[in-house]
């Protein structure tokens, strides 16, 4: 049996020529992005937010809620995907980077879609429950600041419905997780939540091995 494929940018470029969809609105926000200080390694890539919007239409998703906007290339992503009558719920701890997405969100007509919520993430998930009640959410999306991932995702599991679905970002953590001389707070924080996930028997969990790292995690 072959074993995990080393991801060259050859390999990489391959995949984008022949499976990604990218318009020109999503390249447009995803261009402008890249040109901010670390905006190509805070945004979410072009195949992972396609990748959002086909599990987000796999399972139907009305409720989707995002924890983590920045400049709101995966909120629109998602927003496309959200089915008839749905939105999404984005946030993000400070307003002057989902403002920069707003204009894209007009523009894909998408905008009516989405909610969009600046303040501390574990706040606005706590207004959430009080708001719309446990189990009223589909699927969450979590890409925010890394030690906090163990409280987001708490609230999130209490917020999502029974096979709803969070996938969390950045779980191989540009692979740091894995080397043993990493001992920053972010890598720590990753390496303590995936520790947690693989024992909670609350969920099933699923781990790829492709961006960043994305954990797909149903609710039993």
């Amino acid at each position: 049996m072959a074993g995990q494929l080393q991801i060259t940018e050859e390999l990489s470029d391959y995949v984008r020529t022949v499976s990604l969809r990218e318009d020109e609105i999503l390249r447009s926000l995803r261009e402008q992005t890249a040109a901010l200080p670390m905006g190509t390694a805070m945004q979410v890539m072009a195949e992972e937010g396609q990748l959002l919007a086909l599990l987000a239409r796999l399972i139907g998703a009305r409720t989707i809620v995002e924890v983590g906007t920045f400049t709101g290339y995966g909120t629109l992503c998602l927003a496309r995907a959200v089915a008839p009558g749905g939105r999404v719920i984005t946030c993000d701890i400070a307003e002057r980077w989902p403002l920069i997405g707003v204009p894209f969100w007009r523009e894909a007509g998408v905008l009516d879609r989405i909610d969009s919520r600046i303040g501390d993430a574990a706040d606005v998930l706590a207004t959430l429950l009080l708001e719309e009640g446990p189990g009223s959410a589909d699927f969450v999306f979590i890409d925010a600041d890394k030690p906090g991932y163990p409280k987001y995702y708490e609230a999130a599991l209490t917020l999502l419905r029974e096979n709803g679905l969070i996938v969390v970002d950045n779980t191989l953590f540009l692979g740091r997780v894995a080397d043993p001389a990493a001992g920053d707070a972010d890598t720590e924080a990753i390496r303590a939540f995936n520790a947690m996930l693989g024992e909670d028997r609350r969920v099933e969990v699923s781990l790829l091995p492709v961006a960043d790292g994305i954990t797909l995690v149903r609710k039993l």
